[in-house]
């Protein structure tokens, strides 16, 4: 996979509803800057579903409260929480007792307030997708109130949402090949990329699924789909060769025995 390609699949998907085009245009800005893609930009509602009901691979909604149209944004929310697993954050500059009242109804992920600047808009999907994950997690509020923002492995549907100089990443879990830990610091590698967290090994094996990941020794956890061979008590990958521990030898081999 080339570097462009790469850039191409792991930016998180946006759309933007927002019906002033100065201020779409410069919303437009402000997130490429953050490396993330704004795939289209629509003034109403219906133009908002019908772009999702055409892509199944966005990630997030940007959604100003008023727009064109005989619906709001607030009732577009609503329809997105009827019909898509997708976070939306609300953009506005009507801060009216009604209609905040209506969008907490929604359950927004975000809310933000015109005007903003970069850092805010930023730090506002930061929160989308983060609050959003939290929906797939059986956590209580003490566990909440722990997230560490810079460390924090967001995990929604099939993809991991990776820190990556100052913005989130979407990493299929099937890219990953396998996972790295030295001391306190953990290295996810994928196909075409590396990411590196300040964390444990144990913290990041709780969001892999057991069907598709191993742990192989204390320092690794391997995709099992990533294996291409094996001798001794090593494992065979594209790029590295990966010990197995005594400990974890006989569950491992059971799934490469041969005929």
């Amino acid at each position: 996979m080339t570097s462009e390609m790469k850039n191409e699949t792991s930016k998180i998907k946006i759309v933007l509803v927002e019906d002033e085009a100065i201020l779409a245009q410069d919303i437009t800005i402000k997130l490429n800057k953050f490396n993330y893609d704004v795939i289209d930009t629509v003034q109403s509602a219906d133009e908002a579903l019908k772009v999702l009901s055409q892509n199944s691979d966005i990630q997030l909604i940007i959604i100003d409260i008023k727009i064109k149209g005989d619906k709001d944004g607030i009732e577009l929310a609503q329809f997105i929480n009827a019909n898509y697993d997708i976070p939306f954050i609300f953009l506005t500059s009507h801060a009216d007792e009604d209609s905040v009242q209506r969008a907490k109804l929604t359950n927004p992920s975000a809310y933000l307030l015109k005007p903003f600047n970069e850092r805010q808009i930023g730090i506002a999907i930061e929160l989308a997708l983060t609050n959003f994950s939290l929906k797939f997690k059986s956590i209580d509020n003490s566990a909440k109130n722990q997230i560490e923002d810079d460390n924090e492995i967001l995990k929604i549907k099939d993809s991991l949402f990776l820190k990556k100089n100052n913005h989130f990443e979407r990493v299929l879990i099937d890219e990953i090949q396998y996972i790295e830990a030295e001391s306190n610091y953990t290295t996810i590698y994928t196909k075409s990329d590396k990411y590196l967290y300040s964390m444990v090994l144990k913290k990041l094996e709780k969001e892999l699924p057991t069907t598709k990941f191993l742990r192989v020794h204390r320092s690794y956890i391997v995709n099992i789909s990533s294996v291409l061979g094996f001798q001794g008590n090593m494992l065979f990958l594209k790029d590295k060769k990966i010990p197995v521990s005594k400990s974890n030898h006989d569950i491992v081999f059971k799934l490469f025995k041969t005929i």
